[in-house]
């Protein structure tokens, strides 16, 4: 094993192998997904059935309506875990840009982690285009034929008042426009690193910089833009001019926690030896911070609509707060102890941060409340009161698997430590 030197000699690389076992665990994790997938399938079709009967409803317009339910339900569950996971993967490139633009040396051990979490924006990218070419009108009642044309039975003049910005090709252009930008930004930042890996200096180090400072200025204008068209365009009546901020929070925390856990992963595994308490306690304080963070924009849009009370702004709430039967309101609140009393109570102290096993549960707990809190976001705009959950977590389930084999392939490409980083000796030796 080569040491590490102060001429920037390569550290020991170190290769991840995924063992047969590994691989079988991410299929499993896809085919309890399936599962669950069919018997909330099962179990839309029963309840339909009981509902129609309880109604007297006649058997074939019932089973129409619980068909396109059911259609709605798993095109928006679609939406919602891609939309999910999408977001999470630009973080990693989002995250290693603010750390080369902010000089970090501590961070350089993660890197790689960074690094293949974007694995998923290009399927995932893809996915998205499809879902909404296939199933808009499901998803976004703006799409609707007539909805923006004067004396339609379908007019809404709301909804034309926003015309402009609301058409599908120049709808399409945007969403395309964002996933490409992350998805190259994403390949260069990736190839500049393996090249530094390859060939030593600093020329792809001052490279990378310049990259990530272009893509976190691009980053910050579609961020917003993709929260407004691929969220709130959902609930097309209401608008938040703190909406972008709210859904990068979510996203954001969502992303380190995600580093943190495939990190802790890996260090249980054997891997990243140069990974120390140091390393794990900067990662905690990051979601501990942000926790907060996300809770504030939270707070503070909740608060602006609740005391203003006007009802064009206030029926976001009123849908998830008491309508449609209370259907949402214990989400509501839940989303409100996962995503902030929990992580804020939990990593509080010093040795929180330090220790795996804490930071691996309150992982877990970020990854499920940031989930949620997009389920909260998406459902009671589309779904209205015919929301579940077995058929939601299916389909997480199903992306999940697929997203970690991705990720850990990407991972399996090239050493976890980058060998020729200029501060891969101040990350070693970092301490806190």
């Amino acid at each position: 094993m080569s040491t590490l030197t102060h001429h920037h000699e390569p550290a020991a690389v170190e290769q991840l192998v995924l063992g047969p076992k590994v691989q079988r665990t991410f299929f499993a994790i896809i085919g309890v997904g399936l599962f669950l997938l069919i018997v909330g399938i099962i179990a839309a079709f029963l309840h339909t059935g009981e509902h129609a009967e309880a109604a007297k409803i006649p058997g074939k317009i019932a089973h129409e309506e619980g068909h396109s339910v059911l259609v709605r339900r798993v095109l928006v569950s679609l939406w919602h875990s891609n939309l999910f996971f999408v977001g999470v993967s630009a973080i990693g490139t989002v995250f290693m840009a603010i750390q080369y633009v902010a000089y970090a040396g501590w961070s350089v051990v993660v890197k790689r982690i960074n690094e293949a979490l974007s694995a998923w924006i290009i399927p995932g990218g893809v996915i998205m285009v499809v879902l909404f070419l296939l199933g808009r009108h499901d998803i976004f009642h703006w799409t609707h034929d007539g909805i923006m044309t004067k004396g339609s039975a379908n007019y809404d003049k709301i909804v034309a008042g926003k015309s402009g910005f609301l058409t599908l090709g120049f709808y399409l252009i945007r969403m395309i426009s964002y996933l490409t930008i992350w998805a190259v930004f994403s390949w260069r930042l990736r190839q500049l690193s393996l090249q530094e890996d390859a060939f030593g200096g600093t020329r792809y180090f001052h490279l990378s910089i310049t990259t990530a400072a272009l893509f976190l200025v691009l980053y910050a204008v579609t961020s917003s833009m993709s929260a407004w068209d691929w969220v709130m365009s959902v609930d097309v009546h209401w608008f938040s001019t703190m909406f972008g901020w709210y859904v990068f929070a979510s996203w954001w925390v969502s992303g380190i926690a995600a580093t943190t856990l495939i990190a802790i992963f890996l260090k249980q595994a054997g891997y990243l030896r140069f990974m120390n308490a140091n390393h794990f306690h900067d990662l905690g304080k990051l979601m501990f911070g942000f926790s907060i963070f996300w809770t504030y924009v939270w707070f503070s849009q909740f608060m602006l609509i609740w005391y203003a009370n006007l009802p064009e702004e206030a029926v976001y709430y009123n849908q998830r707060l008491g309508g449609f039967e209370g259907r949402y309101t214990w989400i509501f609140y839940f989303n409100l102890v996962i995503n902030f009393a929990f992580p804020f109570l939990v990593l509080m102290t010093r040795d929180a941060k330090r220790q795996m096993i804490i930071l691996k549960i309150v992982c877990i707990a970020i990854l499920i409340g940031h989930w949620s809190d997009f389920y909260l976001m998406l459902m009671p705009g589309t779904l209205k009161g015919d929301n579940g959950f077995l058929i939601e977590i299916g389909i997480a389930m199903i992306f999940l698997g697929a997203f970690l084999i991705l990720v850990t392939r990407r991972l399996c490409e090239a050493s976890l430590i980058p060998v020729n980083h200029p501060f891969i000796e101040e990350s070693v030796h970092h301490t806190t």
